[in-house]
C-alpha cells in the first residue's frame, strides 16, 4: 500500500477549531499524522479526540487545558492570530492535558491540589494499567501517554473554587485527579469540565454517552462520581469534556445516570 505523503498526512492531522458559545472555541486535535494518513488511504479518518478550549480574554486568549504535545505549533499559531496567549489554565495535570503547555511560553495555572502532578516528571502513583480490560490497550497505552506528554510544567499560580477565569467560575471537581477543575458560566449554563466525565471510550476510541472516567487513570472513582453529581446539580445546558463530543439535550439526566452507572 502506498504511503500518503507526510505533508498531506500532517495537514489531515491539523487540529480543527469550532465555536462553542460566544467567546469560546474548542480546538480538537490529537490525531497522529501517520495513523491518520493510513486511515485516509482506507477511506475514512479517525476523529480528533483531544479538546483544548480557547476563551476570549481582554484582547487575547486564555486556554483551558493544553491537550497533547503534537498540538503545540498549531495552538501557538491560532492563539497568536487571536491576540496572543495570555495564560494556560489546566483542568488537571495528566499528560494529555498538559502536553502543549511547556512549549507555548505562557504562564500556567491550576488548582492548588494539582500543582504536584502538573510539575511532576512522572505519572501519578495511582495509575494502574492493569485495570484496562484489553491486553492490546494495556500494552499500547503507556507509550501513547509518553508521546502525548510535553513534560512537567512550572506552575505560575493557582485558581480555586469560585475564582473567575475569563468570565467563567472555577468549580473544583476532584476524583479523576485531586485538583481537577471545571469552568462554569452561569449566564448561558455552559460547563467546560476537562475529565470530570468521559465521552470517549479510551479502549476503543469510540465517542458515546457521558460516563465516569476509566479507573486505570483515576485517583478516586467514588469521589469522581460525587463530582459528576455536583456538576449535574448545576443543571448545565451543555457540558464540554476533555475528549470527544459535548453532552447536550437532557444534560442533567445524562450526568445523573453517569454518576451512578
Amino acid at each position: 500500500m502506498a504511503k500518503l505523503p507526510y505533508r498531506a498526512a500532517s495537514v489531515l492531522a491539523k487540529p480543527t477549531l469550532e465555536p462553542v458559545a460566544p467567546g469560546v472555541w474548542c480546538l480538537r486535535g490529537g490525531a497522529d499524522a501517520g495513523a491518520i494518513g493510513l486511515q485516509a488511504l482506507r477511506g475514512h479518518l479517525p476523529k480528533r479526540t483531544m479538546n483544548v478550549y480557547l476563551l476570549e480574554d481582554d484582547g487575547g486568549v486564555t486556554m483551558f487545558d493544553a491537550g497533547v504535545q503534537e498540538m503545540t505549533p498549531w495552538i501557538g499559531d491560532i492563539t497568536a492570530r487571536m491576540g496572543g496567549l495570555k495564560r494556560i489554565v489546566l483542568g488537571h495535570g495528566h499528560a494529555d492535558h498538559r502536553g502543549s503547555a511547556p512549549g507555548l511560553g505562557a504562564p500556567v495555572y491550576c488548582h492548588p491540589d494539582e500543582v504536584a502532578e502538573a510539575e511532576s516528571p512522572t505519572e501519578p502513583d495511582y495509575v494502574d494499567y492493569e485495570k484496562l480490560e484489553s491486553p492490546l490497550t494495556r500494552k499500547a497505552m503507556p507509550a501513547l501517554i509518553k508521546k502525548w506528554d510535553g513534560g512537567p510544567v512550572k506552575v505560575a499560580g493557582t485558581v480555586s473554587e469560585g475564582d473567575d477565569v475569563a468570565g467563567f467560575e472555577v468549580r473544583h471537581l476532584p476524583g479523576h485527579a485531586p485538583g481537577l477543575i471545571g469552568l462554569w458560566r452561569e449566564s448561558d449554563r455552559l460547563a467546560l469540565v476537562s475529565d470530570t466525565i468521559y465521552t470517549l471510550d479510551p479502549q476503543t476510541g469510540k465517542f458515546g454517552e457521558a460516563r465516569v472516567p476509566h479507573p486505570f487513570y483515576t485517583q478516586d472513582t467514588p469521589q469522581a462520581r460525587e463530582s459528576i453529581g455536583k456538576l449535574a446539580a448545576l443543571d448545565p445546558r451543555e457540558v464540554w469534556a476533555g475528549h470527544a463530543d459535548p453532552v447536550t439535550g437532557d444534560v442533567r439526566r445524562q450526568l445523573e445516570h453517569a454518576a451512578v452507572a
